[in-house]
């Protein structure tokens, strides 16, 4: 994870190296709980970096670290889509302002919504598009909360699961190749899991 850290900026550098501590702490479970809530709205560093390092520190704990993970940033996108619902003008709007300033990702959100329902959110909720986004606009546009949750559940947990899955598999040999490639992974795996629900469908 180093090479990813070195082409940060200072301060994201810090939050990232802080976000990575937690690894080597007795509260990093807890500490990946809080993380995985909170970027569902408006910390910087997805959680992905401290589930890895706790699996690479415990590899036969990783479905606990999973679930912890995908728990924390399910409940995370709820405060999310309550956010966008409620607190429209006061937070959710300076929100969209930091983190989509350009408004492409909340075009796009809206276009998959709009096109594929579910299955868009589920899209939103697995790609490397920005969680803290999609959660807060779905308030914003006031999305329903139920097939969040559920999409939620399905495309984070699933997200997490392989990836903790993938350091429980292979360990340590595979840090290089999920340092260049993380996000890549994701989309792929997104492909193969619609293309499922897809053969459900119609076969």
């Amino acid at each position: 994870m180093e090479n990813a850290a070195e082409k940060l900026p200072g301060p994201l550098r810090r939050l990232y190296e802080w976000t990575l501590s937690w690894a080597e702490r007795p509260g990093g479970i807890h500490a990946l709980f809080w993380i995985a809530f909170i970027e569902s709205s408006f910390f910087l560093i997805p959680p992905d970096l401290l589930l890895i390092a706790l699996c690479f520190g415990a590899r036969t704990k990783w479905a606990k670290y999973a679930l912890v993970c995908t728990v924390g940033s399910v409940l995370g996108g709820v405060a999310g889509w309550l956010i966008g619902w409620g607190l429209r003008d006061t937070v959710a709007l300076p929100l969209m302002e930091f983190f989509d300033s350009s408004g492409h990702t909340r075009e796009k959100i809206e276009t998959w919504y709009a096109a594929y329902g579910f299955l868009g959110i589920l899209i939103a909720a697995v790609t490397p598009v920005p969680y803290k986004v999609f959660t807060i606009f779905s308030g914003m546009m006031n999305y329903s909360l139920p097939l969040l949750i559920v999409a939620s559940v399905i495309g984070r947990g699933f997200r997490f699961f392989v990836v903790a899955a993938i350091i429980r598999a292979f360990g340590p040999t595979v840090k290089p190749f999920i340092d260049k490639h993380l996000e890549w992974c994701f989309v792929a795996a997104t492909v193969l899991l619609i293309g499922g629900f897809v053969m459900i469908r119609y076969l």
